[in-house]
């Protein structure tokens, strides 16, 4: 082979050169509202309720009631975060108190319809716990009740305002990368914790309760697509001792773009997450070791741009969740993670299990129903 042959560059693609220029400033940080400042209550006080109480602390909520079944639980939340609040082992009292104006739901799915039911009923606005429904019939009923009883219903999906993620979907909006072509999201993180919890018995642990966090990224990353097919399978590792399966990997089709998922929730060394968005005029790439810790990269024909971005997934994804609330009822319009926008993000998930169940892809929005547990 000639020299000339060798550096005919035949085969490979362009590598563009662009040097670095300055990120731009987008409005990714959760919103607060101006004003607003309503009296809140959880119901709910198991582990992820020390994030949610955390949050709200640092927000200079008032949190005035705690709700637990097990109301040691509650008595416990409150000596952590908000030691003037009432605890409570039944909602229904929490729900007729006049001041309380806001409910947060963080209840599991099974108990969470008739808890969300009875807020609604009781004019208050709700933000529950993802995922949202098990059935897209109690969702829309869940839905319809909220807008009767002219109050707000939104859906705590926090991953919208991790960081990285609030910040890739501000710059899909502004329209810097142009139409969206695809979506590339690997994980390779350590969720061997479940092992002996509740949470084995999820029998798609993977895609179901952790996964529903990608299903509603992939909305937000494909705004205006709606989603034909969506293809998915699972695996179990050699090595696990979970019972559900570890691995999964999810197709979902749109109309000119696609978005894939990878995840392995096995890896206990060299941990990564990774996102690429390619677009028609431009690149989005977020990564790093962990979802709290992410660099984000703009590439654009103006050059390579890298945003210095505050917060945490935790911190900044509890904030959003309920800071975009308090904006919504403040301002009298729907909240953008509203229960009615998460069946979209629901329809997907649901899809995902049946196709992985069955074998073959499934049209979003055609199962309606789905039973998670073994």
């Amino acid at each position: 082979m000639s020299q000339t042959q060798k550096n005919s560059g035949y085969g490979l693609a362009a590598v563009s050169a662009a040097g670095m220029v300055a990120a731009p400033a987008l409005p990714y940080l959760p919103p607060r509202p101006r004003a607003y400042r309503p009296k809140i209550a959880l119901i709910g006080c198991g582990g992820i309720s020390e994030y949610h109480l955390r949050a709200y602390r640092e927000m200079g909520l008032a949190v005035v009631a705690l709700c637990d079944r097990d109301l040691a639980r509650a008595e416990k939340r409150r000596a952590e975060f908000f030691p003037d609040a009432v605890v409570s082992a039944d909602y229904c009292e929490v729900l007729q108190r006049d001041d309380i104006e806001v409910v947060d739901i963080a209840l599991h799915p099974a108990q969470r319809v008739t808890a969300i039911e009875a807020a609604l009923r009781a004019g208050k606005h709700v933000l529950s716990q993802k995922p949202f429904v098990l059935d897209l019939a109690d969702g829309e009923r869940l839905v319809n009740l909220a807008a009767e009883m002219k109050v707000k219903l939104a859906v705590n999906q926090n991953g919208r305002w991790a960081p990285h993620f609030s910040y890739l979907a501000a710059a899909i909006r502004a329209g810097l990368i142009g139409d969206v072509a695809s979506v590339d999201c690997t994980l390779q993180w350590d969720h061997t914790w479940t092992a002996g919890t509740p949470y084995e018995e999820i029998r798609h642990l993977v895609l179901f309760d952790f996964g529903i966090h990608w299903f509603d990224i992939a909305t937000r990353f494909t705004p205006g697509l709606r989603p034909k097919r969506v293809t998915a399978t699972v695996e179990r590792t050699s090595f696990q001792e979970m019972k559900p399966p570890i691995l999964a990997q999810v197709a979902i089709d749109y109309p000119g773009a696609q978005v894939r998922l990878a995840f392995n929730g096995h890896v206990r060394h060299g941990q990564e997450d990774r996102t690429v968005i390619c677009g028609s005029h431009g690149t989005l790439r977020s990564f790093g070791p962990s979802l709290s810790a992410q660099t984000v990269e703009l590439h654009t024909a103006e050059g390579r741009m890298i945003p210095a971005l505050d917060g945490t997934w935790f911190t900044s994804g509890f904030q959003g969740a309920m800071g975009e609330l308090l904006c919504a009822i403040e301002e009298r319009r729907e909240p953008s993670h509203s229960g009615r926008d998460n069946l979209g993000s629901l329809a997907l998930c649901f899809a995902a299990l049946a196709s992985a169940d069955r074998g073959q892809p499934q049209v979003p929005g055609e199962i309606r129903k789905i039973e998670p547990h073994r």
